[in-house]
């Protein structure tokens, strides 16, 4: 829906406006769609993960793959259409365009069949076929670029050839999670309650696109919680080395090889101000973690999830010399059904040129032992 112009005399002078219609009748219906899928959110699971050793400190998962499109991406995407459309950006019959081909592609092809709207992802040419599958089992379709860098471009333009909407997640998933997403730090705040415990002393999260731990730091910060926010940033990321140097535009030109957390740049959506602990993780270790994870609660998670993890037993570590008591709750980002072929498949491991026995051996002291003493090059 285009801005419309109007002309005001200010200090004598004429001058051009551009203001933004309201939502149109459709818009309005869209939303009103977009709410009731909001209403009809149930709260996921919130379990329990056995630590060895004295009691003081517990470890719980927030498991979002159980959200209907299997992963925390689900709101993450509602938000962004949602903000859309109230902005007046996108109008009835738009092919809704996005440069993703993870989780967030799949829950916004299921927002955009919702909505009766055409969706393309645009994916580099060399994504999986699991992952397209995914896209297109939600109603969408993808489009193939190379070098896989060019998928931003090749989305914008996609997206004014077809007189679409391209979403552009990375520059404007703030602005949605501010609007409307901080309900997951309200509900994890609400099932410690509900168990009998007091909120967490960390909540321990990914670090992809930077819109979920904004959500979740600025709701601790604008309710006076002393729960601590952490995140895990895996190899070749930007996060973690952007936070150590206080540099918010660090970028390392490479890509992560850990599915759902990791850019080569830090993100518009991420914030610093409300992050306090950034925790480096090495690809193997998140690896050995996710597996570990499956090991010991029969539940699987994908590899952002078992760094989430690693990072957790650190936390967990320093709160037991410190003689701390209280609970660490990490977000699991999704399940592991789509990482079968991959990330729980030793050959594929094997051909990525991952060693998993250091964190691994680290991982299985830790069960036996209850102490915590990762080599060092994990």
């Amino acid at each position: 829906m285009p801005n419309v112009t109007y002309t005001a005399v200010v200090a004598g002078e004429a001058k051009d406006f551009d203001v933004t219609p309201a939502p149109s009748q459709w818009a309005r219906s869209a939303l009103a769609v977009l709410s009731n899928t909001r209403s009809a959110d149930e709260p996921t699971p919130l379990y329990p993960c056995p630590l060895p050793g004295d009691s003081r400190v517990t470890l719980f998962v927030k498991d979002e793959s159980q959200r209907p499109t299997g992963s925390l991406k689900y709101g993450l995407a509602r938000s962004l259409l949602a903000d859309a459309l109230r902005r007046g950006r996108i109008s009835e019959g738009m092919m809704l365009v996005d440069a993703t081909s993870g989780n967030l592609a799949v829950a916004e092809a299921h927002f955009a069949r919702l909505l009766e709207l055409p969706f393309t992802a645009v994916v580099p040419r060399r994504t999986a076929a699991a992952k397209l599958d995914r896209i297109l089992e939600q109603g969408g379709r993808w489009h193939p670029v190379e070098p896989p860098l060019a998928v931003y471009d090749k989305a914008a333009e996609l997206a004014k050839e077809t007189g679409g909407y391209y979403i552009d997640h990375l520059n404007t998933l703030g602005d949605a999670v501010d609007h409307d997403e901080q309900a997951l730090a309200a509900e994890i705040l609400s099932d410690c309650h509900r168990i009998g415990h007091s909120a967490p002393a960390w909540i321990v999260t990914g670090v992809g696109t930077g819109a979920t731990s904004r959500a979740i730091g600025r709701y601790l910060r604008a309710h006076g919680y002393a729960t601590q926010l952490a995140v895990v940033d895996p190899q070749n990321s930007a996060y973690f080395p952007g936070w150590a140097s206080d540099c918010p535009d660090y970028a390392t030109g490479m890509p992560s090889m850990i599915e759902g957390i990791g850019r080569p740049r830090i993100e518009p959506a991420f914030d610093y101000d409300v992050i306090d602990l950034v925790i480096p993780v090495a690809d193997a270790a998140s690896v050995a973690a996710m597996r570990h994870l499956q090991a010991t609660t029969g539940r699987a998670a994908g590899p952002s999830t078992g760094a989430c993890l690693f990072g957790a037993l650190h936390l967990i570590d320093r709160m037991r010399e410190q003689e701390r008591t209280g609970t660490v709750v990490i977000v699991q980002g999704d399940s592991g059904q789509p990482y079968t072929d991959t990330f729980y498949n030793d050959n594929w491991i094997d051909a990525k040129g991952w060693d998993l026995t250091k964190p691994a051996a680290a991982l299985a002291r830790f069960t036996t032992t209850g102490a915590w003493d990762p080599p060092p090059s994990t």
